[in-house]
């Protein structure tokens, strides 16, 4: 499970909660059916109308996704992964790399590897990796818009059913008392509408396009990874090539053994 996509949420509903137990207001009013269905089937409903059938089916897998941990390599990995293969390929020549493919599970990385034992340039392969990687991050923002509309939906059937609330609640103002409740009751939409569109989702199409651009990142070493390998680039030079795609204190580390590895041999 993604831990930050679950605590942002529990985070959320408490601070809400409490914050309605302080202001000296009852958690029991969010209970109006009225302004959830208006809220929650409103806003599926501007989805639903806003975007095609193929990308519609695709929104429960997007929840997969938020709530999930992606299942891919970490540069961390790809670089020692990389040097092995640049080891191999400088003494048995490219062709010996053919035996790796088997232990290769991403798609994206074994059909670059596929594509430098068949001979391909590096050319070639970069612009297919690299369109690649293009189209998959159109879908990914294709995606990602269906959370961002419905968060500028949600807010404004928020004031919608708050209207429609006060429509009912001034329609009969002879109980003054009855006239309070019903005003307030009529607001509970307005904080539905504002805390789904800039609590979940908003924040859930911001998640979408942060692992977008993190699975880009890594699929971008790869690219690298598996052109320094075609042209016969020393293991170590890969290393230090490849770490320069991490964080400064990653890339130190990685750095360091590298020398503590060259002074060993030396």
């Amino acid at each position: 499970m993604d831990k930050t996509s679950g605590i942002g949420m529990i985070l959320a509903i408490i601070a809400v909660g409490v914050g309605m137990f302080m202001k000296g207001v009852s958690p029991v009013v969010l209970i109006n059916p009225a302004a959830l269905l208006i809220i929650i089937l409103g806003t599926i409903a501007a989805v639903t109308i806003a975007f095609p059938t193929d990308e519609i089916k695709k929104v429960p897998k997007l929840f997969g996704i938020i709530f999930k941990e992606q299942k891919t390599a970490t540069i961390q990995e790809l670089i020692p992964l990389f040097s092995d293969w640049a080891q191999v390929a400088r003494k048995e020549g490219l062709l010996a790399l053919e035996a790796k493919l088997a232990e290769v599970d991403d798609p994206f990385l074994k059909n670059g590897l596929l594509m430098a034992v068949d001979g391909q340039n590096a050319e070639f392969i970069r612009d297919v990796m690299s369109e690649e990687i293009e189209a998959m991050e159109e879908r990914h923002q294709g995606a990602a818009t269906i959370f961002t509309q419905a968060g500028t939906y949600a807010p404004t059937l928020g004031v919608l059913g708050a209207v429609v609330g006060l429509v009912a609640a001034l329609s009969d103002m002879s109980d003054t008392t009855a006239l309070g409740v019903a005003i307030s009751a009529a607001f509970v939409a307005t904080m539905l509408g504002i805390f789904t569109g800039y609590v979940m989702w908003h924040p859930f199409a911001n998640k979408l396009k942060r692992k977008s651009k993190h699975e880009a990142k890594v699929k971008q070493v790869m690219i690298e990874g598996v052109l320094s390998v075609l042209e016969g680039q020393a293991p170590k030079a890969i290393e230090q090539k490849l770490a320069t795609y991490l964080p400064v204190s990653e890339r130190n580390q990685i750095n360091s053994s590298i020398a503590e590895g060259e002074s060993v041999n030396g």
